[in-house]
């Protein structure tokens, strides 16, 4: 290990418990409705998210930010098939389980389930820095060692994703590894080549599933089936507007009574809209973006390369997947269904987000000051 350790930081740790304690303030007030008319229990996704997503994650957040991060270096390769096999066990009958449309995720005995496409976008990053790494710019940047080697790996990995189908997740994942190609020193016009390509392929995906045109459709047109499948934004849009500038006051939106779909997950943003207002939900944001400025800095200080990528693509994958997220509920973008980190309901998107979170800590404990 290159340079000495000292202690991690404490900005990007202290805008991370910022968005984690929102988070859980959020999910008790918008999940009160839907708990209670499904589970009997109005602290329901609270109680859950603790038990299943923070309590797993603060551990594994504590363990990873004291583990040399350059452990996972060593097991590179490894990881790579890890993430592989992960994907493939959402296919196993006896472990997949259906949410909707996708089959993302495995169960464990109706006990507990989680999304290995969550762990892969960690997992996957730890190799993808060991390999870059291991080539100098000029690799990096020709044809042959760099962009074609790089695009296969990762188009593995998003050809799983796309089979189950997991586009949101796969989109952020992709944009996550295109951000450390090119702070790994790769051609622009290389990435450039790689996200129209990424962007066919979407688009292929979008036309041949229903389901997906519809989100598509509405988010050109969200007037044009306001109670069908432009229903959620619509929803979504509401919420948002009638929070004005300082909200209905925390605890007093309307729209998660049943109305908004998908309230703790997804649609969390708009919840948080509705009862705080303009005036808190612009300060959010501004939490990941400094969430974003302080995990560069931090990579940029990082004692040699394989930290940097790791930190900036943990960074990029945040603060896009918060940007898509918050995006699609304001009508920017289609809804994809990815969830906002660190607030969202979910189980294994928390646990993974803040074992992230300690990675980045602990590259911060060797970072140049």
């Amino acid at each position: 290990m290159r340079g000495s350790a000292h202690g991690m930081d404490v900005p990007f740790l202290l805008v991370a418990v910022a968005l984690l304690v929102l988070g859980l303030l959020m999910l008790a007030s918008a999940g009160g409705p839907t708990g209670y008319a499904q589970f009997g229990d109005t602290y329901y996704f609270l109680k859950h998210q603790l038990i299943f997503g923070f309590l797993p994650g603060l551990a594994i957040m504590i363990v990873l930010s004291r583990l040399p991060y350059q452990w996972w270096r060593t097991w590179a390769w490894e990881l790579l098939l890890v993430s592989i096999v992960l994907l493939v066990l959402v296919f196993i009958p006896g472990l997949r389980a259906e949410f909707g449309t996708s089959q993302s995720w495995i169960q464990f005995g109706g006990l507990f389930s989680l999304q290995p496409a969550e762990i892969v976008k960690l997992t996957f990053l730890f190799y993808l820095a060991a390999w870059l790494e291991r080539r100098d710019t000029s690799n990096v940047q020709d044809l042959s060692s760099g962009l074609l080697p790089f695009a296969t790996v990762l188009g593995i990995i998003l050809f799983l994703m796309a089979l189950q189908p997991d586009v949101g997740t796969m989109v952020i994942l992709a944009a996550m590894a295109l951000a450390v190609f090119f702070a790994a020193g790769a051609r622009l016009s290389h990435v450039g080549i790689l996200a129209c390509a990424g962007a066919f392929i979407v688009g292929i995906l979008v036309l041949v599933a229903p389901y997906r045109l519809a989100r598509f459709v509405a988010f050109l047109d969200p007037l044009r089936d306001p109670l069908g499948i432009g229903y959620h934004v619509n929803q979504a849009l509401l919420a948002i507007g009638t929070g004005g500038w300082i909200g209905r006051g925390f605890g007093h939106s309307i729209q998660k009574f049943q109305y908004l779909p998908e309230v703790v997950g997804d649609s969390i943003f708009a919840v948080i809209a509705e009862e705080l207002g303009f005036l808190f939900t612009v300060p959010l944001i501004l939490l990941f973006v400094a969430l974003f400025l302080r995990g560069l800095r931090i990579a940029a200080g990082a004692p040699d390369r394989f930290g940097r990528y790791v930190v900036v693509g943990i960074v990029s994958w945040l603060v896009l997947q918060a940007f898509v997220n918050i995006g699609a509920m304001m009508s920017l973008l289609p809804i994809t269904g990815v969830t906002l980190p660190l607030v969202s309901y979910g189980g294994t998107s928390l646990a993974i987000t803040m074992g992230a979170i300690g990675v980045v800590l602990n590259v911060s404990r060797y970072a140049r000051r």
